[in-house]
């Protein structure tokens, strides 16, 4: 079996949120954007396929990279492209990921079974926690969208309170500094809410230096909070060990420091942080894979950061003892995510009434595409 094409088909679809000049992204008007998913085809006909990819990386860099090879040999593609991302940083880690699910997906087609069975299988389906939109608005706000996830089956929520954004102006802000005060009145309205039987997180995206990060978490422990998601800028390794040796609330990170599994290993060796945070950006399935199975061996949980079809099947081949929750989102009121996008038959994170993502029988990742759409707005370059 040979990789005979890597090809990135691009299409016109729409979006509502949009980056300020901080860089964090807001929620705006339905715009044009430009979609895509990359197809990795086969001389047997047996292809796999991934949302998202970079036309030019893909088919510029990792295109040449591995025509003619075996795509079952995905551990060594796998190694090859890890290789240029460290020496040259094409490709980079997040386009090294999208091809590695691409390479799953195919494999899944090729024996006919899901890719959660191939990585071993645990079950069929995980927790999930109500992830927020961040900025929705004042602690009011929160509380309400809380209760209606509540009511909708969830029994965990995540609060994003105020990330690169000012509460009092309602304008886009710097990252630095952060509003420590106002998201903690954010936390206590939502527990306040939602009651005492409801696991709750907060993830402030790096807003807070040290002193504030301490003090929030020590807040959030009076409230039972669960864990305290990526609080400080998370280059500041140093400030991360301080952190987590000050407070009691689980700290969980990090979620955007480049070198996967290999750097996160060196924060578990510096206790660093309590959980692990990782998603298919930062070296695919199999990067992912490579951290559950050090984070279990540790005794320490990997909870992946992000939706999609790649990080259901990841969590359904792990333990809930590694793995315990699935992030769903990000919600917001007014947006019914049990609606797919215009690529999508069907949503990839379908959810049950008891608040657990089931995940897809289908072979490989299951995703349904809307090939009639996607050729219907398709983009030649």
């Amino acid at each position: 079996m040979k990789i005979t094409d890597v090809e990135v088909i691009q299409f016109r679809t729409t979006t509502r949120g949009h980056p300020t000049k901080w860089g964090y992204g807001v929620w705006g008007d339905e715009v044009e954007s430009i979609g895509s998913i990359t197809k990795i085809s086969t001389d047997e006909g047996i292809n796999g396929h991934m949302l998202g990819g970079d036309k030019a990386t893909m088919e510029g860099v990792i295109k040449p990279l591995i025509l003619g090879e075996n795509p079952l040999h995905r551990e060594q593609i796998w190694h090859w492209m890890d290789q240029m991302s460290t020496f040259s940083h094409r490709p980079s880690e997040g386009e090294m990921g999208i091809a590695d699910c691409a390479l799953w997906d195919l494999l899944g087609n090729k024996a006919g079974v899901p890719v959660y069975q191939l990585l071993g299988g645990a079950r069929d389906k995980v927790r999930a926690y109500a992830s927020t939109f961040p900025n929705l608005g004042g602690p009011e706000v929160y509380a309400e969208h809380a209760k209606a996830c509540k009511a909708k089956g969830y029994k965990a929520y995540k609060v994003h309170a105020y990330i690169c954004w000012n509460p009092h102006t309602e304008e886009p802000a710097p990252q630095l500094p952060g509003f420590p005060k106002e998201d903690v009145e954010v936390c206590k309205a939502v527990r306040d809410a939602v009651g005492d039987d409801m696991v709750l997180m907060l993830d402030p995206f790096g807003v807070y230096t040290l002193d504030e990060a301490i003090w929030v978490g020590r807040e959030l422990e009076k409230l039972d909070y669960y864990w305290l998601e990526h609080p400080m800028i998370e280059t500041r390794v140093e400030a991360y060990r301080r952190l987590t040796r000050e407070v009691d609330i689980a700290i969980c990170s990090p979620e955007h420091v480049p070198g996967g599994v290999f750097s996160r290993a060196e924060w578990i060796l510096q206790g660093a942080s309590d959980m692990m945070r990782i998603d298919i950006f930062y070296g695919g399935i199999t990067g992912c894979w490579k951290l559950i199975n050090l984070c279990q061996a540790y005794g320490i949980q990997c909870e992946l950061h992000g939706t999609g079809a790649p990080h259901v099947h990841l969590a359904c081949a792990a333990p809930e003892a590694t793995c315990r929750y699935y992030e769903r989102g990000l919600l917001r009121p007014g947006v019914d995510y049990e609606q797919p996008s215009p690529e999508l038959k069907t949503i990839t994170d379908p959810i049950d009434s008891e608040g657990n993502v089931i995940v897809s029988q289908k072979p490989g990742l299951g995703i349904e595409y809307d090939w009639d759409y996607i050729e219907a707005n398709r983009i030649d370059t």
